[in-house]
Protein backbone atom coordinates (compact mmCIF):
# COMPACT_ATOMS: atom_id res chain seq x y z
CA UNK A 1 0.00 0.00 0.00
CA UNK A 2 1.05 3.58 -0.67
CA UNK A 3 1.44 5.42 2.65
CA UNK A 4 0.93 9.15 3.21
CA UNK A 5 2.24 10.81 6.37
CA UNK A 6 0.08 13.07 8.58
CA UNK A 7 2.00 16.03 7.12
CA UNK A 8 1.08 14.98 3.57
CA UNK A 9 4.50 13.51 2.70
CA UNK A 10 4.59 10.39 0.56
CA UNK A 11 6.33 7.56 2.48
CA UNK A 12 6.18 5.22 -0.53
CA UNK A 13 4.93 1.67 -0.77
CA UNK A 14 4.91 0.18 2.73
CA UNK A 15 3.71 -3.18 4.09
CA UNK A 16 0.58 -3.11 6.26
CA UNK A 17 2.41 -4.18 9.44
CA UNK A 18 4.96 -1.36 9.11
CA UNK A 19 2.21 1.21 8.37
CA UNK A 20 0.22 0.18 11.47
CA UNK A 21 3.39 0.34 13.58
CA UNK A 22 4.16 3.90 12.34
CA UNK A 23 0.60 5.00 13.11
CA UNK A 24 0.73 3.57 16.66
CA UNK A 25 4.10 5.23 17.34
CA UNK A 26 2.61 8.62 16.50
CA UNK A 27 -0.63 7.99 18.39
CA UNK A 28 -2.71 8.35 15.21
CA UNK A 29 -4.91 6.13 13.04
CA UNK A 30 -4.29 4.43 9.69
CA UNK A 31 -7.09 5.38 7.27
CA UNK A 32 -7.67 3.86 3.85
CA UNK A 33 -8.17 6.92 1.62
CA UNK A 34 -8.39 5.39 -1.87
CA UNK A 35 -9.19 1.66 -1.77
CA UNK A 36 -9.79 1.45 -5.55
CA UNK A 37 -6.31 2.80 -6.42
CA UNK A 38 -3.48 0.45 -7.31
CA UNK A 39 -1.66 0.30 -4.90
CA UNK A 40 -4.20 1.18 -2.20
CA UNK A 41 -3.59 4.61 -0.65
CA UNK A 42 -3.58 4.90 3.15
CA UNK A 43 -2.95 7.93 5.32
CA UNK A 44 -1.77 8.34 8.91
CA UNK A 45 -4.20 10.83 10.50
CA UNK A 46 -6.32 11.56 13.55
CA UNK A 47 -9.53 9.79 12.44
CA UNK A 48 -11.90 12.12 14.33
CA UNK A 49 -10.34 15.19 12.75
CA UNK A 50 -10.37 13.48 9.33
CA UNK A 51 -14.11 12.71 9.59
CA UNK A 52 -14.83 16.27 10.72
CA UNK A 53 -13.00 17.70 7.70
CA UNK A 54 -14.85 15.34 5.32
CA UNK A 55 -18.23 16.31 6.75
CA UNK A 56 -17.33 20.00 6.57
CA UNK A 57 -16.31 19.64 2.91
CA UNK A 58 -19.53 17.75 2.08
CA UNK A 59 -21.71 20.40 3.76
CA UNK A 60 -19.92 23.12 1.83
CA UNK A 61 -20.56 21.31 -1.46
CA UNK A 62 -24.24 20.76 -0.66
CA UNK A 63 -25.93 24.08 -1.07
CA UNK A 64 -29.42 23.72 0.31
CA UNK A 65 -31.92 24.35 -2.46
CA UNK A 66 -35.02 26.01 -1.15
CA UNK A 67 -38.37 25.55 -2.81
CA UNK A 68 -40.79 28.46 -3.04
CA UNK A 69 -44.37 28.21 -4.26
CA UNK A 70 -46.44 30.81 -6.10
CA UNK A 71 -50.16 30.13 -6.55
CA UNK A 72 -52.46 31.29 -9.34
CA UNK A 73 -56.05 30.66 -10.41
CA UNK A 74 -57.31 30.85 -13.97
CA UNK A 75 -59.07 34.10 -12.99
CA UNK A 76 -55.85 35.85 -11.91
CA UNK A 77 -55.91 39.38 -13.35
CA UNK A 78 -53.14 40.94 -15.44
CA UNK A 79 -51.80 43.15 -12.64
CA UNK A 80 -51.76 40.27 -10.15
CA UNK A 81 -50.06 38.11 -12.78
CA UNK A 82 -47.28 40.68 -13.21
CA UNK A 83 -46.87 41.03 -9.44
CA UNK A 84 -46.60 37.28 -8.94
CA UNK A 85 -44.25 37.03 -11.92
CA UNK A 86 -41.99 39.62 -10.28
CA UNK A 87 -41.97 37.50 -7.10
CA UNK A 88 -41.07 34.40 -9.14
CA UNK A 89 -38.20 36.27 -10.83
CA UNK A 90 -36.97 37.44 -7.41
CA UNK A 91 -36.97 33.91 -6.01
CA UNK A 92 -35.13 32.60 -9.07
CA UNK A 93 -32.56 35.40 -8.88
CA UNK A 94 -31.91 34.40 -5.25
CA UNK A 95 -31.19 30.84 -6.43
CA UNK A 96 -34.42 29.24 -5.19
CA UNK A 97 -36.50 26.72 -7.08
CA UNK A 98 -40.09 27.82 -7.69
CA UNK A 99 -43.19 25.65 -7.93
CA UNK A 100 -45.91 27.43 -9.89
CA UNK A 101 -49.34 26.09 -8.93
CA UNK A 102 -52.70 26.75 -10.57
CA UNK A 103 -55.74 26.00 -8.39
CA UNK A 104 -59.05 25.10 -9.99
CA UNK A 105 -62.05 25.98 -7.85
CA UNK A 106 -65.40 24.27 -8.30
CA UNK A 107 -66.32 23.84 -11.96
CA UNK A 108 -63.17 25.62 -13.19
CA UNK A 109 -61.58 22.18 -13.54
CA UNK A 110 -63.16 21.87 -16.99
CA UNK A 111 -60.94 24.77 -18.15
CA UNK A 112 -57.64 22.90 -17.77
CA UNK A 113 -56.42 24.46 -21.04
CA UNK A 114 -56.50 27.97 -19.52
CA UNK A 115 -54.27 26.76 -16.69
CA UNK A 116 -51.81 25.24 -19.14
CA UNK A 117 -51.73 28.53 -21.10
CA UNK A 118 -51.02 30.43 -17.88
CA UNK A 119 -48.11 28.13 -17.01
CA UNK A 120 -46.79 28.48 -20.56
CA UNK A 121 -46.87 32.29 -20.15
CA UNK A 122 -44.92 32.04 -16.89
CA UNK A 123 -42.33 29.74 -18.51
CA UNK A 124 -41.86 32.10 -21.46
CA UNK A 125 -41.58 35.15 -19.19
CA UNK A 126 -38.84 33.51 -17.09
CA UNK A 127 -36.92 31.62 -19.79
CA UNK A 128 -33.98 34.06 -19.55
CA UNK A 129 -33.30 33.19 -15.87
CA UNK A 130 -34.92 29.77 -15.42
CA UNK A 131 -35.61 26.45 -17.06
CA UNK A 132 -38.65 24.24 -16.64
CA UNK A 133 -37.43 21.40 -14.43
CA UNK A 134 -40.77 19.61 -14.26
CA UNK A 135 -43.35 20.00 -17.00
CA UNK A 136 -46.94 20.80 -15.96
CA UNK A 137 -48.44 17.95 -13.95
CA UNK A 138 -52.03 17.56 -12.75
CA UNK A 139 -52.41 16.68 -9.07
CA UNK A 140 -56.05 16.57 -8.03
CA UNK A 141 -57.51 20.03 -8.53
CA UNK A 142 -54.12 21.65 -9.17
CA UNK A 143 -51.75 21.99 -12.08
CA UNK A 144 -48.08 22.36 -11.12
CA UNK A 145 -44.80 23.21 -12.84
CA UNK A 146 -41.30 23.45 -11.33
CA UNK A 147 -38.82 26.15 -12.38
CA UNK A 148 -35.09 25.93 -11.63
CA UNK A 149 -32.74 28.91 -11.89
CA UNK A 150 -30.12 28.81 -14.64
CA UNK A 151 -26.49 28.75 -13.43
CA UNK A 152 -25.09 32.24 -12.92
CA UNK A 153 -22.26 33.29 -15.21
CA UNK A 154 -19.17 35.41 -14.44
CA UNK A 155 -20.88 38.36 -12.85
CA UNK A 156 -19.04 41.71 -12.70
CA UNK A 157 -16.83 41.01 -15.72
CA UNK A 158 -19.85 40.52 -17.94
CA UNK A 159 -21.50 43.69 -16.64
CA UNK A 160 -18.43 45.77 -17.51
CA UNK A 161 -18.17 44.16 -20.92
CA UNK A 162 -21.84 44.90 -21.65
CA UNK A 163 -21.44 48.51 -20.54
CA UNK A 164 -18.48 48.94 -22.85
CA UNK A 165 -20.63 47.74 -25.75
CA UNK A 166 -23.27 50.31 -24.76
CA UNK A 167 -25.76 47.86 -23.26
CA UNK A 168 -27.08 47.73 -19.74
CA UNK A 169 -27.39 44.48 -17.90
Amino acid sequence: MLLIDSDGRNLGVTPLDRALQLARERGLDLVEVAPEANPTVCKIVDYGKYRYQLEKREKKQKKPSRLKEVKFTIQTGEHDFKTKLARIRGFLAAGDKVRVTIFFKGRQIIHMGKGEELLKRVAEATQDIAKVDQDPVTKGRTLQMLLTPLPQKGGKGEEKEAQVRGQTV
